[in-house]
């Protein structure tokens, strides 16, 4: 009988409590899916192999730890070095943590009993992980069950779990993967919860940068901002990947804030800023995008690049429900940005022309959103059966399957007047013929507008979890410091 949770997640102050109930019944969900699957023979062992601590490169320095996505979403264990077990019929579940030398009492702090952490994360058993051989044989599994599977949007393999004497086991390392997969598309209550609540956070943390953004700023600057407030007010130690602050001309650049433009431009008056960062509470993440004039007053092109994003975000989320094909919402944001386009004069023709060119894949060559969960880019989005649609801009899509209540997903199309692409538009003559060049020039250094929201789909629409000013007029007043009351777009009951 799987013990009954009363531990909980909690860095004190306004910070979210989570139970470790969340984890239990992640675990449950798990065995009873496997249960369900053809291939899966009584007394199976679920084994899972935690992240290990890291070092930079060839020195003692210690990476800033992170816990393995998989491992933390069935355990919910901070600490690195550590396996899992879980016992398919009973749903019994053995955390194994590393013996520390007496050494470590020295340098790193208390050394904690097997009944700390049985107690902390409200596990069954606690084992070392020296004895793993031991303890699971005692188990007496006539299956280890192992991870292993292709992440389908990074294309890289998961690890699958190892340890000295596995070889003495019979292992299969294809049945647990899609099963767990699926278990994770689909967010329980508490999962949701904790999704809100960085949401909330991360969205406090965006309108803090709107208030204080000014030109003469270095980008960076808002970066610190950002993780700064997230931090002290979220508890959020780890962002949910890297912050991208671009203005101006960085704008247009999709994954700006790498090592090699590492928000480093100084903001100057007349930029358009594109702040692309999210906080992570106890490994659940938030993405959220913001774009508004540094100076905090549009002009009258980035108004209309602007509005044409957000005519196509509040389209798309208007029509979002289970059983719509996500590529359908891609192609609807895209068909949305092109009549846009022409409103404004940079296209000119026909936009179902133009859509057999695939010219909106110029100006949004990234995919309209993703799955979002314990990952930023969560599992799931194509299950075995599924392919992606191999089609400019359509194959950037990271999710290709139909959207189902309880997925979590980002919306984010946006508009990006990225040089490389231009180029090639002009010089490819089924293109170039929509382009209004004169008008277009205009626009070249403009950067790019994004508008990405995290959405909770619900039995017949969605649950908006951010909430940020989003109009012209609420930013603009927002910034000015105006008392004006802004409202989410869109709102249905929660889950």
């Amino acid at each position: 009988m799987a013990a009954v949770p009363q531990a909980v997640h909690w860095l004190g102050n306004e910070t979210l409590r989570v139970s470790a109930a969340l984890f239990a019944e992640n675990r449950r969900r798990l065995c009873s899916g496997l249960k369900d699957k053809d291939g899966v023979v009584p007394q199976s062992v679920v084994l899972l192999q935690g992240g290990e601590q890291k070092q930079r490169f060839c020195t003692d320095t210690d990476l800033l730890f992170r816990q393995e996505s998989f491992f933390h979403w069935a355990f919910g264990v901070t600490e690195p070095d550590c396996y899992g077990a879980i016992d398919v019929d009973s749903g019994k579940s053995v955390l194994f943590v590393p013996k520390l030398p007496e050494s470590y009492a020295t340098w790193m702090g208390e050394i904690f009993p097997k009944e700390h952490f049985k107690e902390k994360y409200a596990v069954d058993e606690v084992q070392y992980t020296c004895d793993i051989a031991d303890v699971l044989s005692n188990l007496r599994p006539a299956a280890l069950l192992t991870l292993r599977g292709q992440n389908t949007d990074s294309g890289s393999i998961c690890r699958e779990a190892s340890f000295e004497g596995i070889s003495g086991f019979k292992v299969n390392n294809t049945l647990l993967h899609p099963v767990i997969v699926e278990c994770r598309l689909v967010k329980t209550d508490m999962e949701l919860e904790v999704l809100r609540y960085t949401n909330r956070i991360s969205s406090e943390a965006h309108k803090m940068i709107m208030k204080n953004v000014k030109p003469g700023q270095k980008e960076y600057e808002m970066e610190s901002l950002f993780q700064h407030y997230c931090y002290t007010k979220g508890g959020m130690r780890h962002t949910s990947y890297t912050c991208i602050c671009g203005t101006g001309n960085n704008s247009s650049i999709l994954h700006y804030g790498h090592a090699g433009a590492p928000n480093e431009k100084t903001i100057t008056d007349g930029d358009m800023c594109l702040f692309d960062m999210g906080g992570e509470y106890y490994c659940y993440s938030s993405d959220i995008t913001c774009s508004f004039p540094a100076n905090g007053k549009f002009t009258p092109d980035q108004r209309a690049i602007y509005e044409a994003v957000l005519k196509s975000s509040r389209t798309v989320m208007a029509a979002i429900k289970p059983g719509v094909k996500w590529s359908d919402m891609h192609r609807m944001a895209d068909r949305i940005h092109l009549e846009e386009l022409v409103a404004i004069g940079i296209l000119n023709g026909s936009v179902e022309d133009m859509v057999k060119v695939h010219l909106g894949s110029v100006f949004m060559p990234h995919g309209l959103g993703h799955l979002l969960g314990i990952d930023v880019h969560d599992v799931g989005g194509y299950p075995e059966g599924v392919e992606r649609i191999d089609e400019p801009g359509l194959r950037s899509l990271r999710m290709g399957r139909l959207v189902q209540e309880r997925m979590v997903l980002t919306v984010e199309p946006g508009i990006y007047f990225i040089n490389h692409l231009l180029d090639q538009a002009q010089a490819n003559s089924a293109q170039s013929c929509f382009l209004n060049n004169q008008v277009l020039a205009r626009f070249r250094g403009f950067g790019g507008v994004r508008i990405e929201d995290d959405i909770a789909v619900t039995a017949d629409g969605i649950e908006l979890l951010t909430c940020v000013p989003r109009t012209v007029e609420e930013i603009e007043a927002f910034m000015a410091n105006s008392a004006k009351p802004f409202s989410p777009v869109v709102t249905t009951e929660k889950l």
